[in-house]
């Protein structure tokens, strides 16, 4: 691995030295209530070799159109070149690792920053970054992971072999692949919600996911069956894991040690799209999802509800930072990072259209909240934006990056 130092610049265009540009990166959520659900194990995310540190190692991995990975440190702008995997067609994260398709199947990146959510405190942690090898299959993969990187598991579904794998996360952080389970299902887009030593697998009718099954960690049934039609979407939230259906949303969470789940319902007479994409700052309660261009779905976990906002512009993305002022974060078909009102929808600021180029080319920029910051990935830009979306969405930096940033996971969180 090799390290350099990566040019940025502030808005304003002052080349500064990294201390004195701007505010300190963001750090985690502040901390929860005690009615928040507890983390899973009983550790505090320790692993063999990691050091720990006093502040969120925050930083931003991106992988290229080759399949070179690179990691930002937005501490200091250093970047590591941690290797090459295959070239990438989608990739997911949980805020430690990135999960990329590559003809491989799914190969595994650590990048060697975490945050442990021990409740009502954390704890940082910094290794070094590694690739970690690939868990083969065939198709399209959706990857579903929770919120902690050192214990539970790690959900994959390959759409065109129907195999549902469940990944011992514990076994990850120590820079091993082990398969809790692999289940042959029938091919189609499903998906492997893992939720404490539980999972829920996605079971399909006419080719579509249709329910869901709950399982052991080691893949014993556990007899649970909930009709999920559509299935599509995943996320979990501090109350739980949720999955998106098409008359709602299901709600997987853990009630004395035993997988529970419930049905969260659009409000009654809503014709707006379903939700088919969660995204949020990690860790809080509210997801957000688009509706269609149009509009955008909030999912209140905590109080089982749905609340819809009108969308001031056609949108691409959107994640809800769940802050006191519940900033709603967009970015719209023309490449504006929007500033949203959670509440009503009103548009509070909004930013020029840093990233028109990538979506014109047709790529997919990576829209991230933190608890101060958004970040941006341009990939035709081959740039990386840092936006303070409480001060009208002022351009805190920018990365140039040296190759395009195809896929970029905020991580250290």
């Amino acid at each position: 691995m090799h390290s350099r130092l990566l040019t940025f610049a502030v808005s304003g265009g002052l080349a500064l030295g990294l201390a004195g540009c701007a505010d300190d990166p963001a750090a985690p959520a502040s901390t929860p209530s005690s009615t928040d659900a507890p983390a899973d194990g009983d550790g505090h995310g320790a692993v063999t070799g990691a050091a720990e540190v006093a502040d969120p190692q925050l930083g931003l991995t991106t992988i290229d159109p080759s399949g070179a990975v690179s990691h930002l440190d937005l501490l200091d702008g250093s970047v590591v070149e941690i290797g090459d995997i295959g070239a990438p067609s989608a990739m997911t994260t949980d805020g430690r690792y990135l999960f990329a398709r590559t003809d491989a199947g799914v190969e595994v990146v650590d990048s060697g920053v975490w945050t442990w959510d021990h409740v009502d405190h954390f704890h940082y942690y910094r290794a070094e970054p590694r690739l970690l090898g690939a868990v083969e299959g065939l198709g399209p993969a959706t990857v579903a992971t929770t919120n902690l990187s050192t214990t539970g598991g790690t959900g994959l579904f390959f759409a065109d072999s129907g195999e549902a794998v469940l990944l011992d996360t514990a076994a990850l952080s120590a820079g091993e692949i082990v398969e809790s389970f692999r289940i042959e299902t029938a091919p189609h887009a499903g998906m492997v919600v893992p939720i404490g030593s539980f999972a829920l697998v996605t079971e399909a009718e006419d080719g579509a996911a249709a329910s869901v099954l709950g399982y052991t960690a080691d893949g014993e049934p556990t007899g649970l069956e909930e009709r999920c039609q559509d299935a599509s979407g995943t996320i979990t939230t501090r109350v739980g894991a949720v999955i998106g259906c098409r008359d709602g949303a299901l709600l997987a969470t853990l009630q004395d040690e035993e997988l529970v789940v419930e049905r969260i319902p659009y409000p009654e007479g809503s014709t707006a799209p379903a939700a088919s994409a969660f995204a949020n700052r990690e860790g809080r309660p509210t997801a957000a999802a688009l509706a269609g261009p149009d509009a955008v779905w909030l999912l209140d976990t905590r109080e089982r509800s749905w609340t819809l906002l009108p969308a001031p512009a056609p949108l691409v993305a959107v994640t809800a930072v769940d802050d006191e002022d519940e900033h709603v974060l967009a970015l719209a078909a023309d490449g504006r990072v929007l500033v949203l009102d959670g509440a009503s929808g009103a548009l509070l600021a909004e930013t020029d259209a840093l990233v028109a180029g990538s979506l014109a080319a047709g790529l997919a920029p990576t829209l991230v909240a933190d608890q101060q910051r958004v970040y941006l990935s341009g990939p035709a830009e081959r740039r990386l934006f840092e936006i303070d979306f409480a001060d009208g969405g002022r351009i805190a930096r920018t990365f140039d990056t040296a190759t395009e940033p195809t896929f970029t996971a905020e991580t250290g969180r």
